[in-house]
């Protein structure tokens, strides 16, 4: 069994940060690309960000130069440290891992979401 764990979200005044965390444990043999998206009230869920086991990143246009995405394969964790946050960026943020369990099985697993709320 695989699980991911994300911990970080919270209330946070426009302009504010915030630091994201997403741990994954069970049974993994190895973990390929991590990332993050959002979803907000009454919009489909949206790519935030990504890495691969290597480190390479990629983020959307819209949180480019904000948010950054990093992981610690040692750890099992990947992070999303996010700037300047502003109301736009409020959501519900789940991670996800591509994972090869040690059974030699390959998917992809979703965290169980942390609500961001951006206001004053």
């Amino acid at each position: 069994q695989v699980q991911l764990v994300e911990s970080g979200g919270g209330l946070v005044q426009p302009g504010g940060s915030l630091r994201l965390s997403c741990a994954a444990s069970g049974s993994i043999h190895s973990i390929n690309t991590m990332g993050w998206h959002r979803q907000a009230p009454g919009k489909q869920r949206e790519l935030v960000a990504t890495i691969t086991s290597g480190g390479s990143t990629n983020y959307a246009d819209s949180v480019k130069g904000r948010f950054t995405i990093s992981r610690d394969n040692a750890k099992k964790t990947v992070y999303l440290q996010m700037n300047s946050l502003n109301p736009e960026d409020t959501a519900v943020y789940y991670c996800n891992a591509a994972i090869i369990t040690t059974a030699r099985s390959g998917t992809n697993y979703w965290g169980q979401g942390t609500q961001v709320t951006v206001s004053s």
